[in-house]
């Protein structure tokens, strides 16, 4: 699998792994050699991933009460109180019933804690021994397998903590298990310290009945070829407000400001190089498309600067509140497009993103990331659906 504009390589089947392709390759490097291999080659396409996150995530709530999704392939399930059954036939049942309703493999990990059940989960998904599910409780010595974990698979410790942790002699999640709470707390922080007692079978991080709302909102990408004009620009950047507001109404809030930015190439040095950014303060905090486009393309053009071959665009929405929230100006007559907006969403929600949306943004976009290994939308677009053919005996 590719990353956006088919740059670099994100994701590898086992197969692919066994050739010694690397995460994070660049595909032209080694183009040929995939060719040679017959290595089937895909780009992302995030219609497709959205539309499968949400059937496993939907399978999920329909079989347990409680299901926290925390991102678009990993969730937390919270197991009843006082119910007591074989976790690891438990298990099974969940994942055949997952790969028969959705045809997704997942891999599911037990533990009394939420960072013990991600560790399950990957003893689980990497030992193929579990056939895709392990249960941490039922391990008679669980330090013996916290040893052979490393420190930097833990759970929020990333590559600066491991190098902090490591300087201290703590390499695996045992070690980190039985660290001194006080020397964790002042290095790590209290998140670091809750990430210990939870190694100790401590919950610490209870499961979430809904996401929390985001403090800032960023949309951007990486153009499938140099821009130069501010009227292309402009595209770019009213279709990345209108994600990004789509985003903002989602959750019920509103923003106070917005970020623009634009950069050029810099794996291209020998091209005229620039990266600026603009903070635009709303005259007062909304979630209206057609708002944040105005202020945006303002700050647009006085971040543009002709004679450059801009490689990406962005916006950032931030200081961002609950709706209910929402200070109005004193001097300024109340102006509201939220049933507009509302009507806006509920139509793209039911005919596709992009059925109404701002002229601004562009209809043909040919600045857009290239796709060039794009898989079929298999599961939202009709005249994509698989075609299953059959025959009878006889015929």
């Amino acid at each position: 699998m590719l990353s956006n504009n088919d740059g670099n390589i994100i994701a590898r089947s086992n197969e692919a792994k066994a050739l010694g392709i690397k995460m994070g390759e660049p595909y032209f490097k080694i183009e040929p050699f995939l060719k040679k291999k017959k290595v089937k080659v895909f780009s992302s396409n995030y219609t497709l991933y959205g539309d499968m996150s949400h059937r496993v995530m939907s399978v999920l709530q329909h079989l347990e009460p409680e299901v926290e999704i925390y991102s678009i392939d990993e969730a937390f399930i919270s197991l009843p109180a006082g119910k007591t059954f074989d976790l690891t036939e438990h298990g099974h049942n969940i994942r055949n019933m997952v790969k028969q309703w959705t045809g997704i493999p997942v891999s599911i990990g037990f533990a009394p804690t939420k960072t013990l059940a991600k560790l399950a989960n990957r003893v689980a998904k990497k030992n193929a021994h579990y056939q895709g599910v392990f249960n941490l409780t039922a391990q008679g010595d669980m330090d013996e397998i916290l040893a052979r974990i490393e420190v930097g698979d833990v759970w929020g410790i990333g590559r600066q903590y491991s190098k902090k942790l490591n300087s201290r002699g703590i390499f695996s999640a045992r070690d980190l298990k039985y660290a001194n709470d006080n020397w964790i707390r002042k290095q790590l922080t209290v998140m670091g310290l809750r990430t210990v007692w939870e190694l100790r079978g401590i919950p610490c991080i209870p499961i979430e009945d809904a996401p929390a709302a985001k403090k800032g909102i960023i949309t951007s990408k990486s153009f499938g070829r140099p821009v130069t004009s501010l009227a292309e620009l402009q595209e770019a950047v009213a279709t990345y407000v209108s994600r990004a507001a789509e985003k903002l109404r989602s959750q019920q809030s509103i923003a106070n400001s917005l970020h623009v930015f634009l950069a050029t190439n810099i794996f291209k040095p020998e091209k005229p190089q620039y990266s600026k950014s603009i903070m635009v303060t709303l005259p007062e905090p909304t979630a209206s498309t057609a708002v944040l486009i105005k202020h945006a393309l303002k700050g647009l053009k006085e971040l543009y600067r002709p004679g450059y071959d801009f490689q990406k665009a962005g916006v950032m929405l931030a200081e961002i509140m609950p709706a209910s929230c929402r200070q109005r100006s004193l001097f300024a007559p109340v102006k509201s497009d939220k049933d507009l907006m509302s009507a806006l969403d509920r139509i793209n929600r039911k005919w596709g993103a992009n059925t109404v949306r701002y002229a601004v943004s562009g209809f043909k976009k040919s600045w857009t990331f290239r796709r060039d290994h794009l898989s079929r939308a298999y599961t939202t677009k009709w005249d994509q659906l698989p075609v299953v053919k059959a025959s009878f005996p006889g015929n």
